[in-house]
């Protein structure tokens, strides 16, 4: 079953002036976009605020002066015994049977067939993937929540689905972005949480059984059965790292979302979800966000890892509001995530690959750029890459 799916059913370089540009990658040129204040300058309260487009989203974030504490650095491969559920760290309730009955009612959780003639639109610009080296940062995106990070000299996917169709959903509207064939050596991967279009085991098991796998806490058992062996278990402020080709280490710290898990009938919240900040030796970090809703976590992850420079952010799967909000940020809310995260730039994600729920194909990337603009923000820092295109922070 596909999130969605599941959840209806459920009962309750900046120094990289020699590298070339290859057609289809975006440069990021100078320091721009949201930069956060010092606690009391000018403009601190406009990082914690919302943009009128998302008025109705109010995280409570933490008072300013408060020291940001340090994730707890783990062992690589480290094996732990966790809680039998994370059900307590649900923001909301999850949907009961109400929710079932309305949306077996409305049949609202797929786009209507004359919005379905935007599919051809969706942008699609495969290219190769830029050069880099141990001090470049650049992200290409594959598609959905799929995106190949080169961060400190690694090569990290995010969530990585190189499936045509996973289960319960309708098969993926765009191909993949960038060919299987066609990475480099993949040194780690991140993964946010368990549902089908996030953890898909018929592209994990291409990879080498003893590729570096950072996963939520509860989620290690699933990996090992699987026969990989550095699996990396996390809770929420927890981190790990890897030594980079170019010296010193590349940061995996795992960070809270507003979302679940869900894999079977009997494993709700049996494992954990969140984000990931990714920190080379230099600083330069990216952060991504993984499934999510909007709310406070996006102040709190900005306040312990301040100056992110590139937040992936989602911003499509969210209609009808009243079910996916929770679990889903519509592309306003995405804006003002990144405000709130005090992020350089935003890259738009988890949109243009499956058709989850009910909003117009082409609707996310119309209302994501509107909510930009009125916020305000250097156009040249929303990377709204197609499908396949690649940013480089310079």
């Amino acid at each position: 079953m596909t999130e969605q799916t599941e959840q209806t059913a459920s009962l309750g370089t900046r120094d990289t002036p020699d590298a070339p540009d290859t057609p289809g990658t975006r440069r990021a040129r100078g320091a721009c976009g949201v930069l956060r204040a010092a606690p009391g300058a000018p403009g601190a309260s406009a990082v914690r605020t919302a943009p009128d487009v998302a008025a109705s989203a109010t995280p409570s974030a933490a008072p300013a002066t408060s020291p940001a504490p340090s994730s707890v650095l783990r062992p690589v491969g480290e094996r732990r015994t966790w809680p039998r559920s994370f059900a307590d760290r649900l923001t909301e309730p999850l949907p009961g049977l109400r929710s079932v009955a309305r949306v077996a009612r409305e049949g609202s959780t797929r786009p209507d067939p004359e919005s379905l003639r935007e599919v051809s639109a969706l942008p699609y610009e495969p290219a190769p993937l830029p050069r880099v080296d141990a001090g470049t940062v650049a992200v290409t995106w594959a598609g959905h929540a799929s995106w190949v990070v080169r961060i400190g000299g690694l090569t990290v996917l995010t969530d990585p689905v190189w499936s045509r169709k996973i289960l319960g959903t309708p098969a993926r509207v765009t191909p993949v972005g960038v060919s299987w064939d066609d990475l480099p050596p993949v040194d780690a991967v991140v993964i946010s949480h368990n549902h089908y279009d996030h953890l898909d085991w018929p592209t994990l098991k291409r990879l080498p059984r003893d590729t570096p796998l950072f996963v939520p806490a509860g989620l290690g058992a699933w990996c090992r059965r699987r026969r990989f062996t550095r699996v990396t278990e996390l809770d929420w402020w927890e981190a790990a790292e890897l030594p980079s080709p170019g010296g010193g280490t590349v940061r995996f710290d795992f960070v809270p979302a507003h979302h679940w898990s869900r894999r079977t009938l009997t494993d709700t919240c049996r494992s954990l979800w969140g984000g990931w900040v990714l920190t080379d030796r230099r600083g330069q970090r990216v952060y991504f966000a993984g499934d999510t809703g909007y709310g406070h976590w996006f102040a709190e992850i900005g306040r312990r890892h301040p100056g992110i420079d590139l937040a992936l952010l989602p911003i499509g799967a969210y209609a009808p509001r009243w079910m996916l909000r929770p679990v889903h940020t519509d592309p306003e809310e995405a804006v003002a995530a990144c405000r709130d995260l005090g992020a350089r730039r935003m890259a738009p994600m988890h949109w243009a690959t499956f058709l989850l729920s009910a909003e117009p194909p082409l609707e996310p990337l119309a209302r994501v750029r509107a909510a930009w603009a009125a916020a305000g923000l250097p156009a040249e820092d929303l990377w709204d890459l197609p499908v396949g295109a690649s940013a480089v922070l310079e």
